[in-house]
């Protein structure tokens, strides 16, 4: 069985889709990696060549929310029908639901809900969205009503998804994430955040604010400069740039607290890694924290640069209690395992390839 898979090489679902295509290959799904967007890094490129069973196409198409206008979208959508006929997918999973739109695919289409401009607006913005916001917008509710089946990685971004796009709430299949492998390290004073930081919505402002006040230095690893030109500049945290998933996993290995100011997250994986790294979680009070991280992390209101200073303070003073928290984020952590996503997705599969699924079952068993 062949699942061609849409992925950009930007942000998480870079990470989501690796994750997923080893859990599926566990299960004898192969699948094929369409990169749409900025071309991999070496660095990702050899992750890739490293799950058994997948296949990374990278297009050079661009990613639906860097489209110059509606037409560019279902050409892309074209281009990945035509993909899927040519290696025979049994499924699309389209984590750029938008382009779902131009119809006519040869096998049931997944769309995973990672992220929207509307919803990212209205957690982030006031006012009327632009037109650009506008039309877009209109492209991913056509692809939304298009697929056979939607999921999404929290019940939080499920109901804002159902709520905007006029839905039925999409399945919720949590992401998942495997532990990085790294030796265990000296705690040190500092601590640390990561993510696309050029984005509005992971607030980093507030971050680089609380930072100015800190005893100890904040680093933020992630790029400054987004594929649509959005730019950050910080202040007073320490930008580190884009680092390797192993670089950024032994930085979590030696940070005793990762904060997160995010206004709007659907899930988190960076939270996900410091927590399975055994950091303590200082968060940003927002539903999908909330969700996710309720009882293993300090909530802080993301508008506020003093309290996130404060809890902070308080983890660096209090070590017994930092431990405690940081070993609540880390069992909690093991709830959102790459084997839990992938089951969550097979069932997904199954109940739109049935008989597929039952004769792959019978030849297993022959």
């Amino acid at each position: 069985m062949r699942v061609l898979m849409t992925a950009d090489a930007v942000g998480g679902v870079w990470t989501y889709a690796l994750d997923l295509a080893a859990g599926l290959a566990g299960a004898g799904v192969r699948t094929t990696l369409v990169n749409l967007g900025p071309p991999p890094r070496a660095d990702q490129v050899r992750a890739a060549q490293q799950v058994a069973g997948l296949e990374l196409v990278d297009t050079g198409l661009p990613l639906d929310w860097t489209a110059t206008e509606p037409a560019e979208i279902l050409e892309v959508g074209a281009a990945i029908r035509g993909l899927a006929r040519g290696v025979g997918a049994s499924l699309i999973h389209l984590n750029s639901p938008a382009l779902a739109a131009i119809g006519g695919f040869p096998a049931p289409v997944v769309g995973a809900c990672h992220s929207c401009l509307a919803t990212w607006w209205a957690a982030v913005k006031d006012g009327p969205m632009p037109d650009d916001f506008r039309w877009r917008t209109q492209a991913l509710w056509q692809g939304l009503h298009a697929c056979d089946v939607l999921v999404a990685p929290t019940r939080a971004f499920a109901e804002a998804t159902a709520l905007t796009y006029e839905l039925p709430a999409p399945q919720v299949v949590w992401n998942g994430r495997t532990p990085a492998d790294v030796a265990a390290a000296e705690r040190e004073a500092m601590v640390f955040t990561s993510g696309r930081l050029w984005d509005e919505g992971k607030n980093l402002a507030v971050l680089d604010a609380a930072a100015a006040r800190l005893p100890v230095p904040l680093y933020a690893a992630g790029p400054v400069e987004g594929p649509n030109g959005a730019r950050t500049r910080l202040e007073h945290a320490q930008a580190l740039g884009r680092l390797p998933a192993g670089r950024v996993a032994e930085w979590l290995g030696r940070a005793p607290i990762f904060a997160s100011s995010a206004l709007y997250e659907p899930f988190g994986l960076g939270v996900l890694e410091a927590a399975q790294a055994g950091c303590a979680l200082v968060l940003s009070d927002i539903p999908t924290f909330r969700e996710l991280w309720e009882g293993a992390a300090v909530f802080v209101d993301p508008y506020d640069p003093a309290a996130f200073v404060r809890a902070i303070e308080r983890l660096l003073a209090d070590e017994p209690a930092r431990a405690a928290l940081a070993e609540q984020a880390r069992v909690r952590a093991g709830t959102y395992s790459v084997q839990a996503m992938s089951a969550g997705m097979l069932d997904v599969y199954r109940r739109l390839r049935p008989q597929l699924f039952a004769r792959a079952g019978q030849e297993a068993a022959a």
